[in-house]
């Protein structure tokens, strides 16, 4: 038996369908607001490996600007570093069991074509906890990325992120169960993912309300959970933010 499989092991219902608090990222730790669960729409810094959202990532862009400050990590507030010495950076953290900083030099692997490295770094980071990885793995063995494709291990990777919190691995496990039929299961896991602010789980429960799989009050109950984690991650100050970068192609 691989050390993957003796580490990642399916979960016992009564875990798999635990609603987590909130998703994966959890709050920005400069404006404390809930992180989208998109990671495009956050920023992680190598310096210090937090993961912030891009409006307190483009305010400090703003702030030293306006001051003609030096560029600086708005969170750690470490000056920035050449390219050699941030990857140095990275693998120090690496050494360190970084969860956040193993995970961004896999990404930066698959992105170049390594996707024997991407698995190896994606496994260590998914070991160290991070749901991401574990999506991103989810998928390289859907794909047969770097690896055989394998169902049964996709599977435990998408509940391992699921259960660390992240929506898009959730909604991907009520796809699974639905197309085998498994409706009653399906609708446990997009109700899950619609109270962690997923839109497309949301929309897949109201249609499972119109099929009858999902009875008024469940629909009610989780309509309002999800539109109180949807507008936690959307306030009209970070859309305001997003659609100017996008306006500026730096989105």
């Amino acid at each position: 038996m691989s050390q993957e499989s003796q580490s990642v092991q399916h979960a016992p219902d009564e875990r798999l369908f635990h609603q987590p608090e909130s998703n994966h990222l959890g709050d920005c730790p400069i404006c404390c607001i809930p992180l989208p669960y998109d990671v495009t729409r956050c920023a992680m810094q190598l310096c210090c490996s937090k993961v912030i959202c891009k409006g307190c990532f483009i305010a400090n862009l703003v702030t030293e600007k306006r001051q003609k400050l030096k560029p600086k990590c708005p969170f750690c507030r470490e000056p920035l570093k050449s390219k050699a010495k941030m990857y140095k950076n990275t693998m120090k953290r690496i050494q360190a069991n970084d969860p956040v900083a193993t995970f961004q030099f896999a990404a930066d692997c698959q992105k170049a074509g390594d996707t024997t490295k991407a698995v190896e770094m994606y496994t260590k980071a998914a070991e160290l906890g991070d749901a991401e990885a574990h999506l991103r793995l989810a998928g390289m063995y859907h794909n047969g990325q770097g690896v055989e494709t394998s169902i049964e291990k996709e599977m435990i990777h998408l509940e391992a992120a699921a259960l660390l919190g992240h929506p898009i691995a959730r909604h991907t496990l009520g796809s699974h169960e639905m197309m085998k039929g498994n409706i009653e299961r399906g609708m446990k896991h997009y109700i899950i993912a619609s109270n962690l602010g997923n839109k497309m789980s949301m929309t897949s429960v109201m249609d499972g309300y119109k099929r009858g799989y999902v009875t008024k009050e469940e629909l009610a109950d989780t309509l309002r959970t999800h539109k109180v984690a949807y507008d936690a991650m959307n306030t009209p100050k970070r859309l305001e933010t997003e659609a100017i970068l996008g306006s500026r192609g730096l989105n």
